[in-house]
């Protein structure tokens, strides 16, 4: 019992990583980056729609992304939703086939503000992680009628060690990501 509260935890909290670096990803930095992009929502016959399903994303250049939407009437609707989108600043060009989306140089201020971003998505990564194992050790102190003091007791020391490898993932990611968006 006490080894499925701590696998069920540990897999939910590698979950909380990936989205947390999938998160990071979607922080714009210097170059283009399909990622950003990703997760943008498109009005697609009245359901919000994430832009990785309705389009390819595609590098072109450092700054450029060439965005082919596979339904030609879904343009229009796809270029408002990136137009609308908060903290990207992208130039857009339509040919009526495809969109060409320009990504600015960023400046030091704007890249400060980035970084800004990142931490603070961090902290939110790392309070799901925490509150993760929260309800683990909940779920752990529910069992000591049954399993005994001592189990439970060794239990939420690896359940803290599991917690601060997991939390010392997320810095990591965000260390990388921080330089990334303070090289120029």
């Amino acid at each position: 019992m006490i080894t499925d509260v701590l696998t069920d935890t540990t897999q939910r909290m590698d979950k909380a990583v990936e989205a947390a670096k999938e998160d990071f990803a979607t922080v714009r930095t210097g170059r283009a980056n399909p990622q950003m992009f990703q997760k943008i929502l498109v009005d697609y016959y009245g359901t919000p729609t994430p832009l990785g399903q309705l389009a390819s994303l595609q590098n072109q250049e450092a700054r450029t992304l060439l965005i082919t939407p596979y339904d030609k009437s879904a343009l229009r609707d796809i270029e408002n939703a990136i137009r609308d989108t908060p903290n990207l600043g992208a130039n857009l060009g339509n040919d009526g086939i495809v969109i060409r989306a320009s990504l600015p140089e960023l400046t030091n201020d704007r890249r400060k503000e980035y970084v800004k971003i990142v931490k603070t998505k961090g902290e939110d990564s790392k309070v799901s992680v925490r509150n993760l194992r929260r309800k683990a050790k909940d779920e752990l102190d529910a069992l000591k009628s049954e399993v005994g003091d001592d189990d439970v007791a060794r239990a939420e020391k690896e359940l803290e060690q599991i917690t601060k490898t997991h939390i010392d993932a997320i810095d990591e990611a965000l260390k990388r990501k921080e330089a990334e968006l303070l090289a120029i």
